[in-house]
C-alpha cells in the first residue's frame, strides 16, 4: 500500500483483476464507484486487468478504467502495484490463480461458485486458512448477500422478528437457454464449468438459504435434468471440442434444471428450483422464510422491497406487508440515496467491494469466506450425487470453521 492522492491521503489498494466480460464488467463498475460513494478507510487503485487477447483486453482496460493491462495471470499476480486479486474467470480456473495470489501474499476475491470441484474447493478453503494467519484474507463473491432487502431479511431472522424458521423456499429461473439452436458455450461443457443452471444459478440459491437460515444443509435430495443434450457450436472455438460453426454440434455436458429439497441443521425444511429453462423467466429469483411467527418475501425483480407478514397480528387485519428497503438505516443504504430513491444489481457488486475494503483494513476475515464457498460446494456435489442415485437423500458433510487469527 502507499498513500493515497493528496486530499484524501488515505492508503490505497492495488486492484488486479483476471477476466473482463460480464462479471469483470459488473466487478470493474464497482470498483470505479465505491469510493465516491462510502467514505472508506482504504482507496481501491484499478491497476491492471488480465485476458487472453492481448488487443481484446487492451480495449477493455481503456473502457473499464484499468491502467495496465496484461495477458498471463501470473505476470499481473506478480505486479507490486497489485496487493488484491480479483477472480472473474470460468469455474476451471479458480482454484489456481486464488491460491497462486494467496501464496504471493495477495488479499483474493473470487467469484461464485468458488470451484468445480469438492476437492478444489478444499484446497482454495486451505491455503486462504494459511493466508489468513499470514494476513492475507480471502472472499467469494455471492453479491446477492449485498442487496439491502435481503441484508434486512437476515437481520430480522438473526433478532427473531419471525420466530424458529420452519421452511425456506428459493427459486431461480431463467430462460436463456430454451431455444435449442443456442450455441454451445462455456457454460455449458462440464470441464469448464463444473455444472450447469446448478453451479451458475442454483450456487446464490442455496448461499441465500444458509445465509438467511444462519444455518448449513445437512442433508438433500434431488433432481437433475439436461433437455438439449446437444448443441451448435459457435463461430469461435469451444475448449476441448474440433472444429466451429457451420453444421457441427457439441455435447452439453452440464445439467439445465436442478430441483432439490433439503433440511437445514435446525430441522428446518429448504426446497429449491434452479433452471435456464423457464419460458419468459429473465433473472427471477425469489425467496420465501417462513417462521413460527411470520414469514419474509424478496423477489428480485423488485430488488427494493422486502415482504412482512407479522403472525402475531389479529387475522382480521393480518397482510404482507411491504417494506421499501431504501432507509438510510437499512443495510448498506447510508451512503446512496434519499428513501425511495432504489437501487439495482449492480449496487450489491458496490456493497461487495465497500466490506472487503473495510475487511482489509480492519484485518478482519470479510464473508462469505472460503469455507462458505466450500459449505456450497459440499451441497452441489451432494445434489449430484442424490440425483446419480433416484433422488436418495444425500448428507452434506460439515465445514469446520477456521480458528479465528489473534488481534
Amino acid at each position: 500500500m502507499d498513500v493515497s492522492d493528496n486530499e484524501s491521503k488515505r492508503p490505497t489498494l492495488g486492484v488486479g483483476m483476471v477476466g473482463y466480460a460480464f462479471m469483470g464488467a459488473v466487478h470493474s463498475q464497482a470498483w470505479r464507484t465505491v469510493a465516491h460513494v462510502y467514505d472508506l478507510p482504504l482507496s481501491p487503485v484499478m491497476s491492471a486487468v488480465c485476458g487472453r487477447d492481448a488487443d481484446a483486453v487492451r480495449a477493455a482496460a481503456d473502457r473499464l478504467g484499468w491502467a495496465a493491462a496484461e495477458t498471463d495471470w501470473r505476470e499481473l499476480i506478480a505486479r507490486d502495484d497489485v496487493q488484491l486479486v480479483d477472480v472473474c474467470t470460468p469455474g476451471n480456473s479458480h482454484a489456481e490463480i486464488a491460491i497462486a495470489a494467496l501464496e504471493a501474499g495477495k488479499h483474493v476475491l473470487c467469484e461464485k461458485p468458488l470451484a468445480n470441484s469438492v476437492a478444489e474447493a478444499e484446497a482454495m478453503a486451505d491455503a486462504a486458512r494459511a493466508a489468513r494467519r499470514r494476513g492475507q484474507l480471502a472472499v467469494v463473491g455471492f453479491n446477492y448477500r449485498r442487496l439491502p432487502a435481503l441484508a434486512l431479511a437476515r437481520r430480522m431472522v438473526e433478532t427473531g422478528r419471525i420466530g424458529e424458521l420452519r421452511h425456506v423456499r428459493v427459486t431461480y429461473l431463467q430462460d436463456w437457454l430454451t431455444d435449442p439452436q443456442a450455441p454451445l458455450t462455456w457454460r455449458l461443457r462440464r470441464e469448464q464449468a463444473g455444472s450447469g443452471a446448478l453451479g451458475d444459478i442454483g450456487s446464490h440459491a442455496i448461499d441465500i438459504a444458509q445465509y438467511l437460515a444462519g444455518e448449513p444443509l445437512t442433508g438433500v435430495s434431488a433432481l437433475t435434468e439436461t433437455f438439449v443434450r446437444e448443441r451448435p457450436l459457435p463461430e469461435g472455438p469451444v475448449t476441448g471440442l474440433s472444429g466451429t460453426g457451420g453444421d457441427r454440434r457439441g455435447e452439453v455436458t452440464v445439467d439445465d434444471a436442478a430441483l432439490i429439497t433439503g433440511r437445514l441443521a435446525s430441522g428446518a425444511l429448504a426446497s429449491f428450483e434452479a433452471t435456464r429453462f423457464a419460458t419468459g423467466r429473465k433473472n427471477a429469483l425469489r425467496v420465501e422464510l417462513n417462521g413460527e411467527r411470520g414469514s419474509l418475501v424478496f423477489d428480485l425483480e423488485r430488488l427494493n422491497e422486502l415482504y412482512l407478514y407479522d403472525g402475531t397480528e389479529p387475522a382480521s387485519t393480518a397482510g404482507f406487508r411491504r417494506i421499501l428497503a431504501t432507509e438510510p438505516d437499512h443495510p448498506y443504504l447510508e451512503g446512496w440515496w434519499p428513501p425511495g430513491h432504489g437501487l439495482g444489481y449492480e449496487h450489491s457488486f458496490v456493497h461487495q467491494a465497500r466490506d472487503l475494503l473495510c475487511a482489509v483494513a480492519a484485518g478482519e476475515q470479510p464473508e462469505p469466506s472460503f469455507d462458505d464457498g466450500l459449505r456450497v460446494q459440499r451441497v452441489l456435489a451432494a445434489v449430484e450425487e442424490s440425483a446419480a442415485n433416484n433422488s436418495a437423500y444425500t448428507p452434506v458433510p460439515p465445514v469446520t470453521p477456521a480458528a479465528p487469527v489473534p488481534a
